[in-house]
């Protein structure tokens, strides 16, 4: 973060400067207590289970700043340190986020989806920096928290940003949106995780078209990037102020996707077809991130960087450098195994694009084990039982599943099924062998990442 005032701060939290410090500026904005800085500001956050006025003496002796709190009488009098007094301090980090990020006047994408938003992200991140000096959420912070504390690491050297939006309920991309105000906005598909909370695909593409609210209007470069998927992402169910830009495999693709090369593991190949000052222009792509699905995700961030005058030349070079964030199928070494931790999170689209990854790779023998599946609400014994099918229909050699919701996986796919991870791994030398290639992918609140961690022992 640049070096502002504190004055500036509390005018766009809309809270009141009720205590002045010694200090005129911030040189940061950080809501754990461990991570404050001298110079910095503390946001003091009252959650479910914590609440962040009780570390403010530990701010205190670390020296920060400033203080956002919405009880000023957890500040001691004699502190020496500027107090802003707000009523809800995660709307006022919001606030902040929202004057901070206008203030730099960079090129700004936000990129919301139900499956692919942290991959296609991260790919968007590494385009732009072909030509700018690129800015993205920190890890996988993506909610009215994430989005926040993301900005408040961009400095004035930051010239773009890419941020993505996750949520649960109607009315957060809304909101997040709200902060950013991008000029592109990008939706990568319309699932069914969250079913549970919003009911239908129906309400899943409203709560995600939600990000168009907040899109600039056309004539100041506003632009909807989608991947087209016949049903809910089409140009007649998307129009709106500003432009829209479809990408896809299908025919009315503004860059279209083919000849898509899957090398499992190790990444994909295809090509993106597009028009060039009047005519039809193809290009080669090689992506180190595995799974055909990348192909689109990895598309939509070509469109984006050619909205913001990156070339495809120039992505194509930036997608060559693709790391993504998280255990997204990751290739981990283990002694005598290789594994791909895909432990970040699930759903069956992408429970079912893992298992083809595998499927893909070469391996003595291809051995999946999953886990649950959340939120996806009254079919999901059903979405469980497919994704089980599926990795019998892939040829999956060994199928163990973990978790009450996974026993219907192993109906599905004929596999071996344990009720969590300590059952599975007292007898894990029983079905993984040396030479195998496994598979672990679970949603995020199974911790399968600690089942990867105890195989790379083997």
């Amino acid at each position: 973060m640049r070096k502002t005032h504190i004055e500036q701060i509390a005018k766009a939290s809309g809270g009141t400067l009720v205590k002045e410090g010694g200090r005129e500026f911030i040189t940061g904005i950080k809501h754990d207590s461990r991570e404050v800085g001298p110079g910095e500001m503390f946001v003091a956050v009252k959650g479910e289970n914590q609440d962040g006025h009780k570390y403010i003496p530990q701010v205190l002796e670390k020296g920060c700043a400033a203080l956002l709190v919405s009880d000023a009488d957890a500040v001691p009098q004699d502190a020496d340190v500027s107090v802003i007094l707000v009523s809800d301090t995660i709307e006022a980090m919001g606030k902040i986020a929202a004057w901070y990020l206008d203030s730099l006047h960079i090129l700004r994408a936000a990129v919301t989806g139900s499956v692919g938003k942290t991959s296609t992200r991260d790919m968007i991140y590494y385009v732009l920096n072909e030509k700018y000096n690129c800015g993205r959420n920190l890890k996988n912070y993506n909610n009215n928290i994430g989005i926040p504390l993301s900005v408040f690491r961009f400095d004035e050297d930051v010239e773009a940003a890419v941020l993505e939006m996750g949520m649960d309920a109607f009315g957060e991309i809304e909101y997040l949106s709200g902060i950013v105000r991008p000029q592109i906005g990008v939706i990568t598909n319309i699932g069914i995780a969250h079913m549970e909370k919003l009911g239908s695909r129906e309400g899943i593409f409203r709560a995600k078209m939600e990000i168009t609210k907040n899109i600039l209007p056309a004539e100041e470069g506003g632009t909807l990037i989608f991947a087209g998927d016949d049903e809910f992402l089409t140009k007649e169910r998307t129009a709106g102020d500003y432009v829209q830009i479809e990408v896809g495999e299908g025919p009315r693709a503004d860059y279209r996707i083919s000849d898509v090369t899957d090398r499992g593991i190790e990444g994909i190949s295809f090509t993106i077809e597009y028009e060039e000052e009047g005519r039809a222009e193809k290009t080669k792509i090689e992506l180190p991130a595995a799974g055909v699905h990348n192909a689109v995700n990895a598309g939509l961030a070509l469109a984006v960087g050619r909205a913001f005058g990156v070339s495809i030349a120039q992505g194509a070079e930036g997608l060559k450098k693709v790391e993504l964030t998280g255990s997204r199928l990751r290739k981990v070494e283990g002694k005598t195994i290789q594994i791909i931790d895909d432990t970040y999170n699930a759903n069956p689209a992408s429970m079912m694009s893992a298992l083809d990854v595998l499927a893909k790779s070469e391996a003595r023998r291809h051995v999946a084990v999953l886990g649950d599946m959340f939120e996806l609400g009254p079919e999901e014994a059903q979405l469980h039982r497919q994704v089980g099918e599926h990795a019998k229909a892939v040829g999956t050699d060994v199928l163990i599943t973990i978790g009450s919701l996974a026993e219907n996986i192993a109906e599905g796919g004929n596999g071996t099924h344990f009720p969590d991870k300590d059952a599975f791994l007292s007898v894990a030398d029983d079905y993984i062998k040396p030479g195998d290639l496994v598979l672990v992918k679970a949603s995020r609140g199974m911790h399968l990442e600690d089942i990867v961690e105890a195989l790379k022992t083997r």
